[in-house]
């Protein structure tokens, strides 16, 4: 067979692709990207989403150099909508200007009844020395950084309320963070103190970007069934 012809199975849907991007339908429980292992070998035979897409663009030739670059992150037990660049131009646009290029919106199931419909979690986090968890500290203290949740209460069920969050920064854990410090834990969410469930049930629901060559706004969502909301388009502005 051609190597142009060679089909890759990835254990995700496409959900956009073009000569800048790719964006996915991350399952809940791969990873993103590679853990801290020593040597390229041991990295690359990682189940990660961002090998199974090299080998994706790669078309099955080992030794060819084409490659994705990371943009940003989802967690492993987060599920949804996770953007990859095709240069490493691309990854650079965004990482420079993530915030600003770009809106993120999730859906959430956290444990018990909200007061109010919606609201704003702001607080200062930072990673713990061995970086597993992260916490709110005081401004000013080294290492902090800024972090914006807001939020919208959608539906309540039995001791649960589905909620709709918007990242208005972009640190590593805030949903869970502050869902968890304001007494609420994403259901599944044993590490920050939430009840075990068959699943964290946090899902990146809809990127919007501004497209680095069009300039255009492409929105992508990613349906999900168990919070109730089915697969969405692709719409440019």
């Amino acid at each position: 067979m051609p190597p142009d012809e060679v089909k890759i199975r990835l254990p995700f849907s496409i959900l956009y692709e073009d000569r800048d991007v790719i964006v996915i339908d991350k399952p809940a429980g791969l990873l993103a990207t590679h853990t801290k292992l020593a040597g390229r070998a041991a990295r690359e035979a990682q189940a990660t989403a961002e090998n199974y897409l090299n080998d994706y663009v790669r078309k099955g030739q080992p030794k060819s150099r084409k490659r994705v670059w990371l943009v940003h992150r989802l967690d492993r037990d987060t599920s949804g909508v996770m953007m990859f660049a095709k240069s490493e131009d691309v990854a650079e646009y965004f990482r420079g200007d993530w915030n600003n290029l770009t809106e993120k919106t999730y859906l959430a199931r956290v444990e018990g009844a909200l007061d109010s419909d919606g609201g704003m979690f702001e607080s200062w986090l930072r990673e713990d020395a061995d970086g597993y968890k992260v916490r709110s500290v005081k401004e000013g203290a080294p290492g902090a950084k800024l972090a914006k949740t807001e939020w919208k209460r959608l539906s309540e069920g039995d001791g649960w309320t589905l909620v709709e969050v918007k990242l208005r920064s972009g640190r590593k854990n805030q949903i869970r963070v502050h869902f968890s410090e304001s007494g609420h834990p994403v259901v599944g969410d044993v590490k920050y103190g939430g009840r075990k469930a068959d699943r964290l049930w946090l899902h990146s629901q809809k990127l919007a970007f501004r497209h680095p060559h069009t300039g255009k706004v492409v929105e992508v969502v990613a349906g999900c069934l168990q919070c109730g909301r089915r697969f969405g388009t692709i719409t440019r502005k």
